[in-house]
């Protein structure tokens, strides 16, 4: 359906008379005769009635009227999503409860006026794609992953070190622990079945396993973060490892506990992604309030893989 036709006839419709609606529409009437005369044509009925007070419905035009109203919105709001400054940021967080939701949600607070798209994309380079493309604004990502270094129009900067915790059950061996040294976790079962071979954070995890000697198991299908919780608190032997800025809910039953690892501190770097080029005005204000909201990096007592780019 012709937008223009539609737009004629709303005009047409709101002013009562075909001379005012081509005035406001800045054509002539003949031209808004030959539109409306097009989009009765397309639908088959008539729209308008001709009085000598100008122009009035039918019962047909009456029906439709809201509906090509709706249209008009539909096609603004269409635009508007693909016209930079206009349209939302569009934000990856990879995860709804991770710490870049929590660091999102922090700048929604500041900045509610900013209009939000937050998406959840699965890998760094379905990310990176996505950011050339223009199909997303910034991505958080752990960054870079060896081999893997990221593209020259590719921007980052190092916004979060997040310190793992170990989550055991209560009958665990080292629940009652106020804290626990990497060390002592050799040879302690750690249960992580959300690792994904190729991803970002495997390749996080995979260097932490070979610094350190840890066990990391990542056997069985991941049935998401309530499951896990579910089968650490029934499982003395299991223990898995949770960001310290995660957010967790679990039944009081449970029993979980939350160990602080240290000696050194393994924390998982959240960096923000963005295109060089990227115009949205919002982007830089989003990087503007990471940089004066988040914490230091590579604090003394803490541990990163070699690969991951400094700030």
């Amino acid at each position: 359906m012709d937008l223009d036709t539609v737009r004629t006839f709303v005009a047409v419709a709101d002013a009562g008379q075909f001379q005012e609606a081509a005035a406001e529409l800045a054509v002539t009437q003949q031209a808004v005769s030959k539109r409306v005369a097009a989009l009765e044509r397309t639908l088959g009925v008539r729209l308008f009635t001709r009085t000598p007070r100008g122009a009035e419905l039918t019962i047909d035009g009456q029906a439709f009227l809201p509906h090509a109203r709706e249209l008009l919105r539909v096609s603004e709001r269409a635009v508007a999503s693909v016209r930079t400054g206009r349209r939302p940021l569009r934000v990856d967080i990879i995860a709804s409860r991770g710490a870049a939701s929590g660091l999102m949600r922090g700048f929604h607070r500041t900045y509610p006026e900013v209009d939000l798209d937050v998406v959840m994309l699965f890998d760094i380079e379905t990310a990176v794609s996505a950011i050339r493309s223009g199909a997303i604004d910034a991505s958080f990502r752990a960054v870079a992953v060896p081999d893997r270094p990221l593209p020259e129009d590719i921007a980052s900067v190092r916004v979060l070190d997040e310190p793992l915790q170990l989550l055991t059950g209560p009958a665990h061996a080292l629940a009652g622990s106020k804290s626990v040294t990497v060390v002592e976790l050799v040879g302690h079962r750690i249960w992580m079945p959300g690792i994904v071979p190729g991803t970002e954070w495997a390749a996080y995890y995979d260097d932490l396993v070979a610094e350190f000697g840890l066990t990391i198991e990542a056997t069985g299908p991941n049935f998401g973060s309530d499951a896990l919780l579910d089968t650490v608190a029934d499982t003395p032997a299991l223990a898995t490892f949770m960001g310290e800025q995660t957010r967790l809910v679990w039944p009081a039953g449970h029993g979980l506990r939350l160990i602080p690892v240290v000696d050194p501190t393994p924390v998982y770097p959240h960096s923000l992604l963005w295109h060089r080029d990227n115009p949205h005005p919002a982007l830089a204000t989003l990087r503007t309030h990471l940089a004066a909201t988040t914490a230091g990096h590579d604090a003394a007592g803490t541990w990163t893989p070699d690969w991951v780019i400094p700030r």
